[in-house]
C-alpha cells in the first residue's frame, strides 16, 4: 500500500495546488491568500467525507475506520532490527527515510538542473527572468504542483504511520508549523531537515513534558516564538558586524590574490 499511497497522495495534493497556481500565474491573485481559502474547502470537504462517507455505521465519531494492518508503515527500530541493528522503540517510521529522499530530489531539481535555475530567477525577480526568456506562467503553475505534492506526501505520516485512520483535523496546524521551519531553514533542503528535526523535538519533547511533570505546554509555543524571532525577523541584525569580520581577515588576502592574477 505505501507506494499507492505515495503515488495517490502526491498526485492529490498536486491537484489541489493547481487551481492556485493557476489563479496567480493567470490572475495575479496572491498565492498566500488563495492557499488559505482553500485550506476551509479543504476543511469542509474533509467533515463531509467523514460524517456522509467514510464513517462506519457502528460510531458517531467523525474519523473512517482503522485501516488494515498490512497497510500500516512499519517503524525504524523494526526495520533495524531486521538487520541487527537495535535501537529504542519510538514513533519514528519508513515515512523519515522517504523524507530524506524528497530533499535529495528537491537539492537536485533547485540547484542541479534548468527548471530549478528558472525557478530561482522567478523567485529572485520575475520581470528579469521574463526578460530572459523565462515563461512565468510555466513555472509558477510547476512550482506549485510540486509543492502540493510534497505536501500531499505529508499524509504518509500522519495516516499510515501514526493514527492508522482519517480523523477530522488530523493535520493540527502543521502546515503553518511548515512555513516557520522553511523560513528558519532558508528555503534550502538541508536547512529545512535541520528546522524540521528542532521542531519535532519541540512538538514532542513539550507533549512529553506537560503528560510526565505538568509543565505547561504553552512554554513550547514560546520557544517556537524566539526561534523564528531570531532566524528570521533579526536575521540581519549581526549580518553588518560579520560582514566587516570577514572583510579584515579575508579581504585583504582576496585582493592580493586577485592582483596576481591580473599581473599574471
Amino acid at each position: 500500500m505505501f507506494p499507492v499511497a505515495i503515488v495517490v497522495g502526491g498526485l492529490f495534493g498536486a491537484a489541489w495546488a493547481f487551481i492556485p497556481a493557476y489563479l496567480q500565474a493567470k490572475r495575479g491573485s496572491h498565492i498566500v491568500i488563495t492557499t488559505i481559502m482553500f485550506n476551509f474547502i479543504a476543511s469542509s470537504l474533509m467533515a463531509y467525507l467523514l460524517v456522509d462517507i467514510l464513517k462506519p455505521e457502528t460510531t458517531m465519531a467523525t474519523e473512517s475506520r482503522v485501516f488494515a494492518a498490512s497497510s500500516w508503515l512499519p517503524k525504524m527500530h523494526e526495520i533495524l532490527a531486521v538487520v541487527g541493528i537495535e535501537m529504542a522503540p519510538s514513533p519514528m517510521n519508513l515515512s523519515f527515510i522517504f523524507a530524506l529522499l524528497c530533499c535529495v530530489f528537491v537539492w537536485l531539481l533547485m540547484w542541479h538542473s534548468r527548471w530549478g535555475y528558472e525557478i530561482r530567477s522567478v523567485g529572485s525577480n520575475p520581470s528579469a527572468a521574463n526578460y530572459a526568456g523565462i515563461k512565468y506562467v510555466k513555472i509558477i503553475i510547476l512550482t506549485m504542483l510540486i509543492s502540493g505534492m510534497l505536501a500531499g506526501f505529508f499524509g504518509l505520516n500522519v495516516l499510515q504511520g501514526e493514527l492508522h485512520q482519517i480523523k477530522l483535523n488530523f493535520v493540527e496546524g502543521f502546515g503553518f508549523t511548515g512555513i516557520a521551519v522553511a523560513l528558519m531553514g532558508r528555503n534550502h533542503p538541508v536547512g529545512v531537515l535541520l528546522a524540521s528535526l528542532l521542531f519535532g523535538f519541540l512538538y514532542q519533547g513539550g507533549a512529553e513534558l506537560s503528560f510526565e511533570y505538568g509543565v505547561d505546554r504553552n512554554i513550547v509555543v514560546v520557544l517556537q516564538g524566539l526561534v523564528i524571532l531570531f532566524s528570521g525577523a533579526l536575521e540581519h541584525m549581526f549580518r553588518p558586524s560579520l560582514e566587516r569580520t570577514y572583510l579584515k581577515l579575508f579581504g585583504k588576502k582576496q585582493a592580493e590574490q586577485q592582483a596576481e592574477k591580473g599581473v599574471a
